[in-house]
C-alpha cells in the first residue's frame, strides 16, 4: 500500500456541489466543483510533457449577461487505491486523479492559502 503524506478520515461528495474532506490531522476541507474542476492534475490541464496546458475557468466570476454554459457536475467519482479519486466531469473530461496530497496541497481554505 502506497502511504500518503495525508490521509482522509470522511470524504463527503455532493456532485452538484463539490466534496469536503475531514483530514485525520483535524484538518477540513471544502472542494466548490468549479475549484476542482480548475485544479485537474492531469496532463492535458496541467501542460505536462511540454505541452500548452488547457486550463478550464469555471471558478472565475461570472459575467453581468453571460453566454449559457452548461451546469458543472460531477457525474461519477470513484477511488484509485488507497491514495486518490478520479471524477468524470459533465463536460466530459475525465483524465485527472485527484490524489489525496494533491487535494491538501490544493486546500482553498484561509490558514492552507496563507
Amino acid at each position: 500500500m502506497i502511504e500518503t503524506l495525508h490521509e482522509p478520515e470522511h470524504i463527503a461528495i455532493s456532485k452538484s456541489k463539490g466534496i469536503q474532506i475531514d483530514w485525520k490531522d483535524g484538518h477540513l476541507s471544502k472542494y466548490s466543483l468549479g475549484y476542482l474542476r480548475d485544479e485537474c492534475p492531469c496532463a492535458t490541464c496541467t501542460g505536462a510533457h511540454g505541452t500548452q496546458p488547457e486550463k478550464s475557468n469555471y471558478s472565475a466570476p461570472v459575467a453581468p449577461f453571460p453566454m449559457f454554459k452548461p451546469t458543472l457536475k460531477m457525474m461519477n467519482v470513484e477511488p484509485v487505491g488507497h491514495y486518490a479519486i478520479r471524477i468524470e466531469w459533465s463536460d466530459g473530461h475525465n483524465t485527472g486523479i485527484y490524489s489525496f496530497d494533491h487535494l491538501r496541497k490544493i486546500c482553498p481554505c484561509g490558514s492552507c492559502k496563507s
